[in-house]
């Protein structure tokens, strides 16, 4: 008797790894470098490594937040599904 899995093939290339997308930073001059970038409410690194190496995200959306004390923060709710997504961030001064 001859067993067929075919079903059980097609599932299984069907669940590989889950999709990842680039996220690159552009820092503005006077956005301080040591500004905390925290994605999906999770501390990811500072902003000077970051911009310069960049991060993956799984598809879908997600929360990025780039905080430094003195600094009203960057707060921007992204879509990763398909590209490259290109952040510009400037941190505003919080006046005294």
């Amino acid at each position: 008797m001859k067993r067929l899995f075919t079903g059980f093939v097609l599932l299984a290339t069907a669940c590989g790894p889950p999709a990842t997308y680039a996220v690159h930073f552009k820092r503005a001059p006077k956005t301080p470098a040591n500004a905390s970038v925290i994605v999906d409410e999770q501390y990811i690194g500072p902003l000077s490594y970051v911009a310069a190496h960049g991060i993956r995200v799984e598809a879908g959306e997600h929360r990025i937040s780039i905080e430094k004390d003195g600094y009203f923060p960057y707060d921007q709710r992204v879509e990763a599904e398909g590209g490259t997504l290109q952040l510009d961030v400037e941190l505003t001064p919080i006046p005294d």
